[in-house]
């Protein structure tokens, strides 16, 4: 009979990896910059990433005050066009 805690170290360090592979979130960060203006950067996050008009106004306060926020969680594929979309609008954006 096999019990459960009799299972392979080898099998279960596979699930492991497997599980820490498909956590990869990345982070889409926006930087406040003295450039734009509130409305724009609200106006970017709507359409951008797809804000409700909410998420976006609290993101520009955050960034405003704070210096930078994470505006969208995600995959690279995911994250990735928003990035180069706030970039050519002359945002200044990070995915780490």
């Amino acid at each position: 009979m096999i019990r459960f805690y009799d299972k392979p170290q080898r099998e279960y360090e596979e699930d492991v990896a497997l599980l820490e592979k498909e956590d990869e979130v990345y982070k889409l960060v926006l930087h406040n910059d003295d450039v734009n203006t509130f409305d724009f950067v609200i106006e970017c996050l709507i359409e951008i990433c797809k804000h409700t008009l909410e998420q976006a106004e609290q993101c520009t306060i955050l960034v405003h005050y704070k210096g930078k926020c994470t505006v969208k969680t995600g995959s690279m594929e995911l994250l990735k066009p928003m990035h180069e979309k706030l970039i050519s609008r002359g945002l200044t954006s990070e995915i780490v």
